[in-house]
């Protein structure tokens, strides 16, 4: 399991061969109140894909349409899925103590694992490093785009089954990679 502890990791720029990326899916973009529908991860081993993990999540209150309009995630999807609280412990379990890399993820997605954990867990949260693919990517193309889409366009990454969060974290991953080489 992630090792719990009262401090964020550190954020990390740099190009590693042993990491856990992972991506989610909510019911909006308010890192305060919007609930995780989805939650993937797909652990790397010497820059290959070793296993994987992926879990809808009953967010308990309708997801609105924008959202499911976006993700593809209904409420009908969800309603007989476990709640954040019994798969938070599952996601910990997988990731473990590896470095968190994604599309976003510091401002983004680690802010609902942050706010999910400090609840569940009596204000701890996971210490594990983050790398954020969108800051590296700012700095080094800084003339694009910087959404997941465009940096697979500008990489020849096939985009597949966007706004999901499995198919994010392969792209994800496939898009650190080209970075990585790059940094």
């Amino acid at each position: 399991m992630s090792t719990l502890s009262k401090e964020k990791g550190k954020e990390l720029r740099e190009y590693i061969g042993d990491y856990t990326v992972f991506d989610l899916e909510t019911t909006g973009i308010s890192t305060r109140k919007d609930k995780i529908i989805e939650i993937s991860a797909l652990k790397v081993r010497d820059h290959k894909p070793v296993d994987e993990f992926s879990r809808l999540v009953n967010p308990e209150k309708p997801i609105p349409y924008q959202a499911s309009r976006v993700n593809h995630i209904t409420d009908e999807m969800v309603a007989q899925q476990p709640v954040i609280d019994e798969v938070m412990g599952e996601f910990l379990a997988f990731v473990g103590d590896d470095v968190l890399i994604g599309q976003n993820i510091k401002q983004f997605d680690m802010e609902f694992i942050y706010r999910e954990c400090k609840r569940i867990y009596d204000g701890l949260i996971p210490g594990n490093d983050v790398i954020d693919t969108c800051l590296i990517s700012r700095v080094l193309l800084p003339c694009m785009k910087h959404n997941l889409a465009a940096l697979c366009a500008h990489y020849h990454i096939p985009v597949v089954n966007a706004h999901r969060a499995l198919a994010d974290s392969r792209m994800t991953m496939q898009v650190y990679e080209c970075l990585g080489k790059e940094l």
